[in-house]
């Protein structure tokens, strides 16, 4: 419970849910300013609370005096308010600090991709003196003292670390705690005032709101990308092979043993297939009991990844300790997880609702839950299956995607007046993808237009990019300034300088009937066509090269189109990749086919926000090679937005002579029969893929027409007819 001390009176402010984040509207979500931190009185609030804890002895369990008095954890009653201080994000914002490994100190493979995730991301500083947040270079994933990943002595190393300050604004990062038998979840040395991102962590240790519960997840788990989910297709009815599976180890004796050896009792071979096994340890015959060489051959006739793939539900007992591999093999496979983990608190609760993506089953119920999950509507079963696919791929299906939601949970808290809403975290695409740095309101992100049951704003910013002189008015950005200007959604036109020569007259600009403003390029780089402008006053932008070739009724068209699709790219010159088997890299070809995954942005429209996203998200480092180039900036915007719809682009209808003209125009016809400008396209589709971790580009076969494009009737009863005569 937090405290606000005014004058000599201490009143109680009410409690948070220790679960869930507090439930915000669909229309958006603007709190006032939080009490962030206190001056004064405040700063001995931790201490406070203990001499309270001492005079009142006779009201607390015993439980929670041997705890107190345990020193093992002193900061067992932190929350944000009394052990984090606040005042150390307000100068760079959240930025992390990773400490420099030492020599001599091991390190896992699994840490060292936490730490690089860290490293990678826009949060990471060089700088402790920049930094509110810091992570220890000392590996803390297993302090299992029977591991050979343990790290030897580090109460003494954390303790000797300059900046530790108690554990004050530390984050510790922790897969494993304890060891045979009892696998408690001491780490082996006092943590302090820091924060625990840990797996398998139980609701009586977990401290709402100020540590995070993180998946337990293997080794192997990829570092950046990571694989899809499985569902390929939906099925209706959504039913599988196996209605409930698990397969998997079945401790004889020790914490953990009780519900995998009472499985037996739900397995009936058919659609409910349970299966344990005893074979496993050095010593397991001298332990084994009356059914473990039946199970064992019960166990060895099917194929886990089989059953995986082709069952409704996945069973997720507890093991040894509360968390399991279980559970995101389950959530990719799209095998609904029924949760046996009595006291878990769930990976990333605080922000996930788990009851639309799994069943929250009880362990002292185990034989009530086949008639339970066939209960279970199909309905409710299609609808929990989609979100095991979102959530896995959100948050769930890389090291970087974990580290980047812990972040951005502690950072939310931090900054409560930008942080996200329960929508944003739980529907597409994900709070890693919706910065509220950009806006707290859902209707001014591209994804939330149908839920909120409006529409995007029914104008478009035209943005035209200039590189060349103005020399005479017969230039093709000339006409084409004036045919946008034309449309009736056009709200503006915003004409961006990155010519090297001195920005024309204002007499030079054709008169038009909506304003024309003419802004002098950031340092000149390729990259200032994405930049935010706060001149941008509409959703849609309409991006265009000064040597593109459209009509009028063209600009209307495609704007048209994109109304349905405010979160995709939609335009006209359509490119498309493919993988090179011969040198295993990615290609790039401009080839004219019914195939294509981009659409580039030399005359394409797509909401605003993906401007912010291209400043924001994207690493300095493929920015800066973009501008160095002058080349590629519109295959990044694109592998930008596959990654977050993950949908791709729409090509619209275009005239035949489209290709023509724009390959016969001005300064860029010339690049683009370059071979140097197109080895370095394939470079860059190479580098995007290396940095993205994966290919987020999607292959589409649809191109949208106009109704009755090209039918056999009059072309008085056509809307969009003057397409047909260019």
């Amino acid at each position: 419970m937090g405290y606000y001390q005014y004058s000599s009176a201490i009143i109680p402010l009410s409690r948070r849910g220790p679960n869930r984040r507090d439930d915000r509207s669909l229309s958006g979500y603007h709190p006032g300013a939080r009490w962030r931190r206190f001056q004064g009185p405040m700063q001995s609030f931790s201490s406070w609370e203990r001499d309270w804890s001492d005079d009142h002895d006779g009201h607390i369990s015993p439980r929670q005096k041997r705890d107190a008095n345990s020193g093992v954890n002193s900061g067992k009653r932190c929350r944000m308010d009394s052990c984090f201080d606040f005042s150390l994000c307000e100068r760079k914002g959240f930025k992390v600090y990773v400490y420099p490994q030492q020599k001599g100190e091991k390190m896992s493979e699994s840490y060292q991709n936490i730490l690089s995730s860290i490293e990678g991301s826009r949060f990471f500083t060089p700088d402790p003196g920049q930094a509110c947040l810091f992570v220890l270079s000392l590996d803390t994933l297993d302090r299992d003292q029977l591991s050979p990943q343990y790290v030897h002595n580090l109460k003494a190393k954390v303790q000797s670390l300059p900046l530790w300050n108690g554990g004050k604004n530390h984050i510790i990062f922790n897969l494993y705690s304890g060891t045979w038998p009892d696998y408690t979840e001491d780490l082996g040395f006092d943590i302090g005032l820091a924060m625990l991102a840990k797996a398998s962590i139980s609701t009586e240790n977990f401290r709402p709101n100020f540590d995070v519960s993180i998946p337990l997840f293997s080794k192997d788990h990829p570092r950046t990308g990571g694989e899809r989910g499985y569902l390929k297709h939906n099925t209706i009815p959504p039913y599988r092979k196996y209605m409930l599976v698990f397969k998997g180890k079945r401790y004889l004796t020790g914490i953990g043993s009780d519900t995998r050896n009472a499985l037996y009792h739900v397995h009936n071979s058919e659609d409910v297939v349970l299966l344990t096994t005893c074979k496993h340890g050095k010593d397991w015959q001298k332990h084994k009991d009356a059914r473990c060489d039946k199970d064992n051959a019960e166990y060895d006739k099917y194929d886990y990844r089989e059953m995986l793939y082709n069952s409704t539900f996945c069973l997720v007992p507890r093991g040894r300790r509360l968390g399991s591999f279980r559970f995101l093999e389950a959530l990719q496979a799209a095998c609904v997880p029924v949760m046996l983990s009595n006291g878990w608190e769930l990976p990333f609760s605080e922000i996930i609702d788990w009851n639309t993506a799994a069943v929250i089953g009880d362990e002292r119920l185990l034989l009530q839950i086949p008639s339970t999950v066939r209960c279970i509507h199909q309905d409710k079963i299609l609808s929990l299956r989609q979100q095991t696919q979102f959530l896995w791929e959100a948050y769930f299906n890389s090291v970087e995607k974990i580290v980047l939601t812990t972040l951005e949970i502690i950072q939310d808290r931090v900054l409560q007046h930008t942080s996200r809403s329960n929508l944003m975290w739980n529907s597409l695409p994900g709070g890693l993808f919706t910065l509220p740095q950009y806006s707290t309101y859902l209707r001014d992100f591209p994804f939330y237009y149908a839920k909120l049951g409006i529409k995007p704003y029914s104008k478009f910013t035209a943005i035209i990019h200039v590189v060349t002189p103005l020399i005479s008015q017969s230039q093709p950005v000339m006409k084409l300034l004036v045919a946008v200007a034309k449309s009736q959604y056009c709200a503006q036109v915003i004409v961006l300088w990155n010519c090297d020569k001195p920005l024309p007259a204002k007499h030079r600009w054709p008169a038009t009937s909506v304003p024309v403003i003419v802004i002098e390029g950031e340092s000149k780089v390729i990259s200032s066509r994405f930049l935010p402008y706060d001149t941008i006053p509409t959703d849609a932008v309409l991006s265009l090269d000064e040597d593109t070739v459209l009509s009028t009724t063209e600009v209307d068209f495609a704007f048209t189109v994109w109304q349905s699709f405010p979160d995709r790219i939609v335009g006209y010159p359509a490119r498309s990749h493919f993988w090179d088997s011969n040198k295993e890299r990615w290609g790039y070809t401009s080839k004219w086919t019914n195939d294509y995954s981009m659409v580039l942005t030399g005359a394409a429209i797509y909401h605003k926000y993906y401007h912010y996203l291209y400043t924001t998200y994207l690493p300095a480092s493929l920015k800066t090679m973009v501008d160095q180039m002058s080349n590629c900036e519109d295959i990044l915007m694109n592998f930008l937005v596959s990654s977050v719809s993950k949908l791709p682009p729409i090509k619209v209808t275009q005239k035949k002579q489209y290709k023509e003209t724009m390959m016969g125009q001005s300064s860029r016809a010339s690049r683009w029969a370059d071979p140097d400008h197109f080895a370095q396209r394939q470079t860059c589709m190479n580098k995007f893929a290396s940095w993205f971790g994966t290919m987020p580009l999607v292959h589409s076969q649809m191109r949208l027409d106009p109704v009755l494009f090209k039918d056999q009737v009059s072309i008085l009863r056509k809307k969009y007819r003057d397409i047909e005569r260019l």
